[in-house]
């Protein structure tokens, strides 16, 4: 039996106390609406209406009936749209991986944004490296997780694919911070060539974190007149910045990185050779209803650049007005 249906035609009819006008305003026909309400009589076992007199009257159970029947429909509609919520993803967990170097603007921005927009959706937010978020996602024990582009993982989906352009890290006391660089064609003063860092030791994340975007980074490096003498890698951020910063080499990296340690300076690589692609990746089976708008709104926090603030100049030059915005690719 539908018992919300009956339930329905029996509220109408205890606010009418008529089987015409009832049936009229449930848009039926009056047998069938008696026929409901004879049924849902049978089923509780109990007289609904006082059919003896020329206009009925609800009985005690009838009155008893009312409030909790409209108890009941309230609760289904509470139920219903909660689960209409769920399936939009605007309920519920979401687990989320995020790399250790996700500059703390962009983590505090993303975090606001989801919780204005999806106030029901609470994220789970799990700190770790890009091979750790891809083994999680391909196991299910992640929904979605914030991972470099390209993502050649069987079995994950990807959202819109923002480009980072880089550049370079290296200690405020470096040649290369402390003399105004030669002007190259088509560069500002301020911007360091690749070729300016031949002689360099490179710091760089292992291969294994990322071998795609290894691989490139190293033939860009070489095609723009720089091979390093040779390569440190460090896998921690932090462990990154102290090798930098105690003469191991230069890395490429955001601004914000190297905003974390004030011994450190960035400088804008000439050209932006060096184009970083972050995008949301998430487990194309069973999906959580939530991931692809995250990957979504994470796309479109990290292109607003949130994180970019004015470049440093090189001493005797001017700060340029504005840092080179980031892109958003939209992935097939």
């Amino acid at each position: 039996m539908d018992l919300s249906r009956h339930l329905r035609h029996f509220i109408v009819v205890a606010e009418e106390l008529h089987f015409g006008r009832a049936a009229e305003v449930l848009g039926i026909a009056q047998p069938p609406l008696s026929q409901s309400i004879q049924r849902l009589e049978r089923e509780l076992g109990a007289e609904l209406f006082d059919r003896s007199r020329r206009q009925i009257e609800l009985t005690m159970a009838g009155r008893l009936l009312v409030e909790e029947a409209r108890r009941f429909l309230a609760g289904e509609e509470r139920l219903r749209a909660m689960m209409r919520q769920a399936g939009d993803g605007e309920l519920g967990t979401l687990r989320i991986g995020v790399p250790p170097e996700i500059p703390a603007v962009t983590l505090h921005a993303l975090l606001r944004h989801v919780a204005e927009e999806t106030p029901g959706l609470r994220l789970e937010l799990h700190e770790l490296t890009i091979p750790e978020q891809l083994r999680r996602l391909t196991s299910a024990q992640l929904d979605a997780g914030l991972v470099h582009h390209p993502v050649d993982v069987p079995g994950l989906r990807s959202g819109p694919v923002v480009e980072i352009p880089l550049g370079v890290v290296l200690p405020r006391t470096s040649p290369l911070v402390l003399a105004r660089p030669r002007a190259r064609p088509g560069s500002r003063p301020w911007e360091i060539a690749l070729a300016d860092l031949a002689g360099h030791d490179l710091v760089v994340f292992p291969r294994e974190t990322s071998p795609a975007w290894y691989d490139r980074m190293l033939d860009v490096c070489r095609a723009g007149g720089f091979s390093p003498v040779r390569l440190q890698h460090a896998r921690n951020p932090e462990f990154l910045l102290g090798l930098v910063l105690a003469g191991h080499g230069v890395a490429f990296e955001q601004e914000a990185m190297a905003r974390r340690e004030p011994r450190l300076a960035w400088r804008p690589l000439a050209g932006a050779p060096l184009l970083r692609g972050i995008c949301v990746a998430w487990p194309e089976r069973s999906a959580h209803p939530a991931a692809a708008r995250f990957a979504a709104l994470a796309a479109g926090i990290l292109a607003q650049d949130v994180t970019a603030g004015t470049p440093q100049a090189a001493p005797g030059t001017s700060p340029p007005s504005a840092a080179r915005p980031w892109s958003v690719v939209y992935a097939p």
